[in-house]
């Protein structure tokens, strides 16, 4: 029987206290600032945060006044989720799932894919069920925002393998091993976690990075056609050198009022 995959069991407490500087409220609030922007949201739309981890996009969103569901396959980010929702007093549908088989069909305004959580799967054709899934669950007219590192960046910065260490606020020390593989397109890191009390815990991702023509090519045949290509939640242009890619696709079709409610 083989191992389960690396995204069904890496994303639990260690994942959480290794990103914890990339996670900040202030950086969550600028975030939904650019997705606000760049779907031109309507106020009360229907939103899924697919791969919503801790929930931080969703539960901001919903305190914004839009109907959210956040989907992740992580049990423990789920549960951070649920209590932050409820600390809050927000409500948020969360769902358990896979990526590729998101329960919903026709039922959302806008889909949103954020923090590099597309790619992570072993090959394109899997990559590929997702965007058939997130097409599906579009109502006519949805919009699609995909955000993830630019293949670009990671190429030149992790062509050779890179070790990096971070000591954070709270004592936290993580070592990181990284490298960006040319032959595979693949991007993976592997960080060491040493906790203040000694403990010691490993993280790792490994994710395929796509060239924004490829994913344009991929969008359109999932039936997503592509909107606009940024540098950045905050909107700006795409260049060689951004770090962050942002796709921003539209499901053809124009929604009917009776079709935005979710199913219960």
């Amino acid at each position: 029987m083989s191992e389960r995959p690396w995204y069904a069991t890496s994303f639990g407490e260690e994942y959480l206290r290794a990103y914890a500087p990339y996670v900040s409220p202030q950086r969550t609030a600028r975030d939904v600032e650019g997705i606000l922007a760049l779907l031109a949201l309507r106020p009360g739309s229907v939103v899924l945060d697919l791969c919503c981890g801790q929930g931080r996009h969703a539960i901001a969103l919903a305190e914004r006044g839009y109907r959210v569901t956040g989907l992740d396959l992580s049990g423990v980010l789920l549960a951070r989720a649920r209590a932050d929702a409820h600390a809050r007093g927000v409500a948020v549908r969360w769902v358990r799932a896979d990526m590729r088989e998101i329960p919903f069909e026709g039922a959302f305004d806008a889909v949103i894919n954020v923090f590099t959580s597309f790619g992570y799967l072993e090959t394109e054709e899997e990559d590929r069920k997702v965007l058939a899934a997130v097409h599906r669950a579009l109502l006519p007219g949805g919009r699609f925002l995909l955000e993830l590192a630019h293949r670009e960046d990671l190429a030149r910065r992790y062509a050779a393998p890179a070790v990096e260490v971070e000591e954070h606020a709270d004592g936290v020390r993580v070592v990181w091993e990284s490298r960006f593989d040319a032959g595979t397109e693949r991007y993976e890191a592997r960080g060491t976690v040493r906790f203040p009390d000694g403990r010691t815990a490993e993280v790792y991702h490994s994710l395929r990075s796509y060239a924004p023509a490829e994913l344009a090519r991929m969008l359109d045949a999932a039936g997503l056609r592509v909107r606009g290509r940024y540098g950045g939640l905050d909107g700006s242009a795409l260049s060689p050198e951004s770090r962050r890619l942002v796709v921003v696709s539209e499901k053809a079709g124009v929604p009917s009022p009776a079709d935005r409610l979710l199913p219960r």
